[in-house]
């Protein structure tokens, strides 16, 4: 009895270890495909000189679309609207970038080499230690929200160094939650590559924002 036991302990490790990788393979697949999808919107916005949408559409389009993304993850439309919602955070970003590129080319290329450099280590780090970063669940959901609304506090009463302020903590985390979601899904918290590539989109789109706005500060742009 226990020898069949121990038997079935094994074949279930085996089974989730397969699915963890089944799950972080098609992870990075379509977080590959999502992010040139986005930056290809993007390079669009600029060259065709689109305005913003403004803060309120930017806020209601991001998080509709990715209710809706939540809504149909088990389905093929969950592909759809994991681009839809990348399409649109494309776009957003594309005069952004053509402000800081007239300005300082030179920031959105040390941005994007930051950002690239972050996400490699960082993610590298989960893969090969294997180490369980659940832990920091709680406190990056707490420190996201706080984030977000010092941020709209910032737009609001026009604080330039709580803007500041705001953009160095979105890099701590985003860090942490590359290192939260690359663990969540090694270790089977998380088993659905649509809403894993979402988490990661947004880690690499905040990281990358905040990154250039520190960069473009430092340089006085």
């Amino acid at each position: 009895m226990a020898t069949q036991q121990n038997v079935t302990i094994i074949q279930q490790g085996e089974q989730a270890s397969a699915l963890s990788h089944k799950v972080l393979r098609n992870t990075y697949a379509l977080l590959s495909m999502t992010v040139l999808f986005s930056g290809a919107v993007a390079m669009f916005s600029m060259a065709n000189n689109l305005p913003h949408p403004g803060l309120l559409i930017t806020l209601v389009g991001y998080f509709g679309l990715l209710f809706l993304t939540s809504k149909t993850r088990n389905s093929g439309w969950g592909i759809v609207s994991v681009f839809a919602l990348t399409g649109f955070m494309g776009y957003t970003l594309g005069p952004i970038l053509s402000a800081y590129w007239a300005a300082a080319p030179a920031v959105v290329g040390q941005a994007l080499l930051g950002t690239g450099a972050i996400f490699a280590g960082l993610s590298g780090y989960a893969l090969i230690t294997r180490k369980n970063f659940s832990f920091l669940g709680g406190t990056l959901f707490v420190g996201i929200l706080v984030a977000f609304l010092a941020g709209l506090g910032a737009i609001f009463f026009e604080i330039p160094a709580l803007s500041l302020a705001v953009s160095a903590l979105f890099v701590l985390l985003m860090s942490g939650l590359i290192l939260f979601e690359t663990s969540n899904i090694l270790h089977g918290g998380e088993t659905n590559y649509i809403m894993a590539t979402v988490s990661l989109y947004v880690a690499i789109f905040n990281l990358f924002t905040s990154l250039l706005h520190l960069l473009g500060f430092m340089q006085d742009e």
